[in-house]
């Protein structure tokens, strides 16, 4: 039995994740999987309900009790308990609260529990920061995507003000750099790579150039 097709796309915020496993996942008609967006509505459901995104028993309590499910298609949605929460979740406050929320073990357990059934059941691009560390270690497909601080930065700015967002570039290149911190410092699962990876800087390239890396190096190895 031929197994289902994962490709791992990790790194950090700002270096084009989320549109580059897109058009991945198309390229290559598998689903795409945003893992962080998990995260980011276990944040979202913390924030709205007053909890302490630090305190490990009241978060894992609550990513149990939470349902969260894709919804595939040209623009794929994620639900919290049947909520459509796809446009709430990109803020500055989700960002941070994503963050402390993906240090804490328990709620990783679940939540990789949940990445891993969706990947076995039909494959999928699936980007995060542990992807092809934690989650599926044994696919040879494994991406790391970085870029300078100010670069992602930039990107960040830009892409909340399109969303009518009101944020300066400099608390959003503060924000980049307190999560990388917290993201690469984390005991469980830290945001890392390894020789097994192909570690792409995206500073100079557009999305289409790194798009069409990913997928010839995918197909060479198929």
């Amino acid at each position: 039995m031929t197994r289902p097709l994962i490709v791992a796309i990790d790194g950090p915020s700002g270096v084009g994740k989320t549109s580059t496993s897109k058009l991945v996942a198309r390229e290559l008609n598998i689903p795409h999987i945003d893992t962080g967006a998990m995260y980011r509505a276990i944040g979202l459901a913390a924030l709205r309900q007053g909890l302490d995104v630090r305190d490990a028993g009241v978060m894992e309590a609550l990513a149990n009790r939470s349902h969260i499910e894709f919804l595939p298609g040209d623009k794929p949605r994620i639900t919290l308990d049947g909520e459509d929460v796809t446009p709430l979740i990109r803020t500055p406050p989700v960002s941070m609260a994503a963050s402390d929320v993906s240090a804490i073990p328990g709620v990783r357990r679940i939540l990789v529990r949940l990445q891993q059934e969706l990947g076995a059941s039909s494959g999928g691009v699936l980007e995060g920061r542990d992807i092809g560390t934690k989650v599926f270690p044994d696919t040879p497909h494994k991406f790391f995507l970085t870029a300078s601080p100010e670069v992602r930065a930039d990107r960040r700015y830009r892409e909340l003000l399109a969303k009518g967002v009101t944020v300066d570039r400099e608390s959003v290149l503060a924000e980049a750099r307190v999560r990388d911190e917290q993201d690469s410092s984390r005991a469980d699962s830290p945001l890392t790579y390894d020789e097994t990876y192909c570690v792409i800087d995206t500073s100079e390239l557009t999305i289409p150039e790194v798009v069409a890396q990913i997928v010839e190096n995918v197909r060479k190895k198929a």
